[in-house]
């Protein structure tokens, strides 16, 4: 086990109410856990990735999995312990998870009232897991890359958002060609590389999002090509527009 990471054996149902830039160091649990930010946005960081999403996702996070996660904005937290046994879980790494209105009011019920000790939380609890199905929107998520030439570029285009270079002069910059990083792109992440890109602009603009920033700012800075191109990216991926999320 890697120094640093902690270890709890029931993954915790509790509340949080934090400020912008809280987080919690690395730790990995027996149970599942499914994690909830009300307002702002929510990173869950694991080995493979970066997970990101506003109050419509909650991130499901499969027992074992070594996680650590930050807030942007101010935000309340709610995380439910599920103990495998109640729900095995086919998949080994997070996904996410659709938040609609039933599942909202079920994940703060069960956070606000703790671990489940009762019969009666049981019995909500077990509702709450018949609720838990996995997002049929495209998956928001950074992956970790693993050649050095995809990390370059990843630095590039993190370091200039407004930049839209072509995949032969991103090659160029990093010492690649364009047939090889098209093919590091597709073996690596199963993507093209337009496809990584836009998640790289959608993860950087919902964080702005919540810390403040308009659509319009958020589009701007992060290279998309008009805000209604951003408001279409970001329906795609979260099935709300930004504007429906991130009311002034």
């Amino acid at each position: 086990m890697m120094t640093g990471i902690r270890h709890t054996c029931a993954a915790p149902t509790e509340t949080r109410r934090l400020s912008p830039g809280n987080e919690v160091g690395p730790h990995f649990h027996d149970d599942h856990q499914l994690i909830y930010g009300s307002t702002g946005v929510l990173e869950v960081f694991v080995p493979e990735g970066t997970w990101f999403t506003p109050s419509v996702r909650a991130v499901w996070v499969p027992a074992g999995t070594v996680h650590h996660w930050q807030v942007h904005g101010a935000t309340t937290v709610r995380m439910i312990g599920i103990p495998t046994a109640m729900m095995p879980s086919p998949e080994h790494v997070p996904s996410l998870v659709a938040v609609d209105a039933l599942l909202r009011e079920l994940i703060i019920t069960c956070s606000e009232q703790g671990s489940a000790e009762t019969p009666a939380a049981r019995r909500l609890l077990r509702v709450l897991v018949d609720r838990v199905e996995p997002s049929h929107q495209v998956p928001t998520v950074v992956p970790t890359l693993m050649d050095q030439r995809l990390r370059d570029a990843q630095r590039m285009l993190e370091a200039d958002m407004t930049a839209s270079p072509r995949l032969a002069e991103l090659g160029r910059a990093v010492g690649a060609s364009e047939r090889t990083l098209s093919r590091l792109f597709g073996d690596e992440l199963g993507m093209s590389y337009t496809a990584w890109r836009t998640q790289l602009r959608l993860h950087r603009a919902t964080l702005l999002l919540a810390e403040g920033r308009t659509v319009t700012q958020a589009a701007a800075a992060c290279g998309f090509s008009s805000p209604s191109a951003f408001v279409s990216a970001f329906r795609a991926a979260f099935g709300r527009t930004p504007g429906s999320l991130y009311r002034a």
